[in-house]
């Protein structure tokens, strides 16, 4: 009979960088599609873990935001994970709305990469929403 392995790890706090954040990936609890990546400091992953749904950090803004404050599509939190070791984030969520992108697609994550790291500009998929009529026209 196998030995069943010891699975609790010593208990430790979330390891935010020199920056202090951390990288918050957010995923579909429904369908495994990862949607976005998003920046955690402490008080953005505590707003998180309080309200039930998904608040981050701007690094261009140096300020918090909640995700679907302007387009209304809200993630409501179902768990949260942190890899093993502890400076990374998995967030599982119910994505309220056609889409997580503020470009109008679901995922953040429709551009494909080619050789020599060239993003090719070209979209895998189609938009879920148009972002003019969500947000307006941004500059």
């Amino acid at each position: 009979m196998a030995e069943q392995a010891d699975r609790t790890a010593p208990k430790t706090g979330v390891r935010f960088g020199a920056d202090g954040l951390v990288p918050a990936i957010v995923q579909d609890a429904h369908t495994g599609d990862v949607l976005m990546l998003g920046y955690m400091n402490e008080e953005s992953l505590n707003k998180t873990l309080e309200t039930g749904v998904t608040w981050f950090y701007s690094r261009s803004r140096a300020c918090l935001w909640m995700k679907g404050e302007s387009s209304g599509h809200v993630q409501r939190v179902r768990r949260v994970l942190a890899d093993c070791d502890q400076d990374a984030l998995l967030i599982q969520v119910e994505q309220e709305g056609p889409g997580a992108c503020h470009e109008g697609y679901r995922s953040c994550f429709h551009y494909e990469v080619t050789g020599g790291a060239e993003v090719s500009g070209i979209a895998v998929g189609e938009r879920a929403f148009d972002p003019g009529e969500v947000y307006g026209k941004r500059s």
